[in-house]
């Protein structure tokens, strides 16, 4: 996972140890030369910070560099963050089914689970089982408690992150205010006996977006990732930060009013929301009233790949209706990449959102446009969350904060 742009030199940060850090894990400046260059540090106060980080067991040396000079002599140490000193725990909710995993600082999965989690279910009980998953996947990988630096949630549900609180979701009963971070910090102290590590939670689109555009389009300065499953919700990723509006609401297209569910009643109470109408939830909805076994967005996508008629039929009509909305998004936020993920990211959906977002969008707006479905599949959130996690302990001026508890 590397870092995010930041400034560098002597103006933000005075060249700390955090800078350099951030600098190395960027390969901005891999050297201590490059980073006294990028700094304007001296070689001795460049050796000193980067001791600290040394000593911290954050960074290490890796294979020697070209050589620069046209005289020759020995090649350059350059300099690597070691993502091997600490793991991440990341989960990923669904309305009624999870993900989990124990990640490396560059966002390798070591080890996954997945299975049957319902939302409906409350807080305690959800988070509690999550604690008990992460406890069972750290022993799996061998790694102790004491290497977890901290926890990553990601939740069908718009988020405070401020607060790390869901704020009126409709997905998740129970759940409005309730205090995720303690009561999932707990849950792992439970499972683990681990001592109390920061626990980051962010909606699941923000961190699928954040996952697949730092992944698979890292060059891509505005990214779009729309989820289709049980309810419908967006995340945007610009100039490489997630986009989240001045609350935490950003990208809840699944309740913009459509004219074609006027009579249609929504989850959140409102009627003519698109995800009342075009929604995996939705599509289940009317499969069941046809007579096909169907009750949530994973039930579609498994008739979707059995090829069953009706279920075709209707993923493009809701693939029709997303499309009509994303014409709108795409003429606002002239993305470069669109991406489709979720249960009903598949042919039909997608060709559905093609005919109508061409149709209904300024060919300039889509003119440069790529439309795609998910790289990551399913890991998508937990890669996003991960990554979350990692930016913010790794941040410069938080660095410096825990080097200071570390006592180096």
């Amino acid at each position: 996972m590397t870092g995010r742009p930041v400034r560098t030199g002597r103006g933000a940060g005075q060249g700390s140890a955090g800078e350099l850090l951030e600098l190395v894990r960027s390969r901005r400046a891999v050297t201590r030369g490059a980073l006294q260059q990028a700094t304007g540090l001296s070689r001795a106060t460049v050796g000193q910070r980067l001791d600290r980080l040394f000593r911290a067991g954050w960074l290490r040396e890796g294979a020697g560099g070209p050589v620069d000079s046209p005289l020759g002599g020995r090649p350059s140490i350059t300099l690597e963050f070691d993502d091997e000193h600490a793991v991440v725990l990341a989960a990923d909710l669904d309305t009624r089914h999870a993900r989990a995993a124990v990640l490396s600082l560059s966002g390798e999965i070591l080890a996954e689970h997945s299975g049957t989690l319902v939302v409906e279910d409350g807080p305690d009980a959800v988070l509690g089982e999550l604690g008990r998953w992460f406890g069972e996947l750290l022993e799996k990988t061998g790694r102790g408690a004491e290497s977890v630096c901290g926890v990553g949630l990601a939740v069908p549900g718009p988020v405070d992150t401020e607060t790390g609180r869901v704020v009126q979701p409709p997905m998740m009963p129970g759940w409005d205010g309730y205090d995720i971070r303690s009561r999932l910090a707990r849950a792992l102290t439970e499972h683990t006996s681990a001592a109390a590590v920061p626990v980051l939670v962010d909606n699941d689109a923000n961190l699928m977006a954040y996952g697949e555009q730092r992944t698979g389009y890292p060059d891509c300065s505005a990214f779009v990732l729309v989820k289709v499953s049980t309810g419908i919700g967006a995340g945007v990723v610009v100039d490489g930060a997630v986009f989240r509006g001045v609350d935490g609401g950003a990208g809840d297209i699944g309740h913009i009013r459509v004219p074609e569910g006027a009579q249609t009643l929504c989850r959140c109470g409102s009627y003519g929301c698109l995800a009342a109408i075009a929604s995996g939830g939705a599509v289940a909805r009317r499969l069941a009233e046809a007579g096909v076994p169907a009750a949530s967005g994973s039930d579609v996508r498994d008739l979707l790949a059995s090829g069953h008629p009706d279920a075709v039929g209707l993923a493009r009509e809701a693939g029709r209706r997303v499309g009509d909305v994303l014409a709108t998004v795409v003429t606002l936020l002239n993305p470069g990449v669109l991406m489709i993920a979720g249960d009903l990211a598949g042919t039909p959906f997608l060709t559905g959102v093609r005919e109508l977002l061409y149709q209904r969008a300024l060919p300039r707006s889509t003119a440069h446009l790529e439309v795609v479905t998910a790289r990551l599949g399913e890991r998508s959130g937990l890669v996003g969350a991960g990554a979350m996690v990692v930016e913010h302990l790794y941040a410069p001026e938080r660095v410096e904060e825990r080097l200071r508890a570390l006592g180096v």
